[in-house]
């Protein structure tokens, strides 16, 4: 079902991007907060996996041993994977990391990987996400209208919460989009990329960034 979206919405989505984009290129303290807000949300997500992990331990103790299974173990273990796969999305754009060919990439001048990054966010990025959003709105309205449940089992629990977090997580990843443009912006215009909050980092990452410093002091 795609969902119906007035003019008004759409121009005010375009206002909201364009607003998130001239207050990344203009303070980096928007850049920064928009990355602890999606961090948080990401590192909240996370938990996911141990709930995830103790739901399946359980089921597997109690359909081997037991020999009770659950009605509600294969239900909540794709509502914890899902939500724990699609919360990652804002966290790991904050990040910087998600996976690109860095075999090439690493090789560039910062001004030209922002060029690159630039127009792939525009022509490939942005046409995506918000395509997401559109359709997960629509996915999230009809199951709120039928009020849907999981039929993988007698007693299925609501998908509908599920659901919303399509367009919520689409609109997240758009906004983080525009922070991660400004960057590009940014980059473009002096040589060198804007900082980051710093979390846990590749160790190939670490590794490449201490060679250049050895490389450098040499």
């Amino acid at each position: 079902m795609l969902p119906t979206i007035s003019p008004a919405i759409v121009i005010a989505a375009f206002v909201i991007l364009a607003g998130a984009l001239v207050l990344s290129i203009k303070f980096e303290r928007f850049r920064f907060a928009v990355d602890a807000f999606h961090t948080l949300v990401g590192k909240a997500g996370s938990w996911a996996i141990l709930i995830l992990t103790v739901a399946i331990s359980y089921e597997v103790f109690a359909r081997y041993f037991l020999r009770r299974p659950t009605e509600w173990a294969f239900d909540l273990s794709y509502i914890l994977f899902g939500t724990l796969f699609i919360l990652a999305g804002p966290y790991a754009l904050a990040r910087n990391a998600h996976v690109r060919g860095d075999f090439l990439y690493r090789e560039w001048t910062p001004r030209r990987q922002a060029s690159f990054d630039l127009v792939l966010y525009i022509v490939f990025f942005f046409p995506g996400i918000l395509a997401l959003v559109y359709a997960g709105w629509g996915f999230a309205q009809f199951s709120w209208m039928i009020g849907e449940h999981s039929s993988n089992s007698p007693n299925g629990p609501p998908l509908y919460h599920f659901k919303t977090l399509i367009p919520v997580v689409g609109v997240m990843m758009s906004i983080q989009g525009a922070v991660e443009v400004a960057r590009c912006i940014i980059c473009v215009r002096t040589g060198e990329w804007p900082p980051r909050l710093s979390d846990v980092e590749e160790t190939e990452k670490l590794i490449l960034e201490q060679a250049q410093k050895q490389q450098g002091a040499s």
